[in-house]
């Protein structure tokens, strides 16, 4: 007869590595959503957005720091690489579901769009009055995840057109200059 230990690991074999993956990044994703409803029922839609981007910006950086980690780097090299990076990332937290394509213009410049957005697509399905609050966060999170990947650059994020707000796609607009003093 096997113990407990041996038929919890005996259960999760049974599940291969890529199905754990997506199953954790869906249930990453509707933890999220879940804490985002009950704190807009608890404070109110607007507070609950500002909210929202606060805990992801402060989320992102644990996130990248212990991404790095993983991956054996302390940063990344340049700006092709922390955007290769960031997709890796993505795909892993966003089980693929994001759908973006970056075009790195210089090492300080790149533009991202973004096809799909599965948080949208969740604010949509709850009904929400307003679908942008994966964009305010989204405003700060790229700068964040870049600010731990190339700390000598003061990085910022311009959202001109977002699938939140009504575009058919999102086109986000990243640039750098040198940071006085590293993150």
């Amino acid at each position: 007869m096997l113990d407990r230990e041996e038929e919890k690991k005996a259960l999760l074999e049974k599940i291969p590595c890529e199905r754990k993956i997506a199953l954790f990044s869906r249930l990453l994703l509707g933890w999220d959503g879940q804490w985002f409803l009950k704190t807009v029922q608890a404070i109110g839609l607007d507070a609950a957005v500002e909210q929202n981007a606060r805990v992801r910006t402060s989320f992102a950086k644990i996130e990248m720091r212990e991404f790095l980690k993983e991956l054996g780097l302390r940063r990344a090299e340049n700006l092709e690489q922390a955007v290769v990076i960031m997709g890796a990332y993505s795909d892993l937290f966003g089980g693929n579901r994001i759908q973006a394509k970056w075009d790195v213009k210089d090492d300080r410049h790149a533009e991202i769009r973004v096809t799909r957005c599965p948080a949208v697509e969740g604010a949509i399905r709850a009904g929400l009055a307003r679908t942008d609050q994966p964009c305010v966060a989204c405003e700060r999170l790229w700068p964040t995840w870049l600010s731990i990947l190339l700390p000598d650059v003061a990085w910022s994020c311009q959202i001109p057109e977002a699938i939140g707000r009504g575009a058919k796609t999102c086109r986000i607009l990243v640039s750098g200059k040198e940071a006085a003093e590293p993150v």
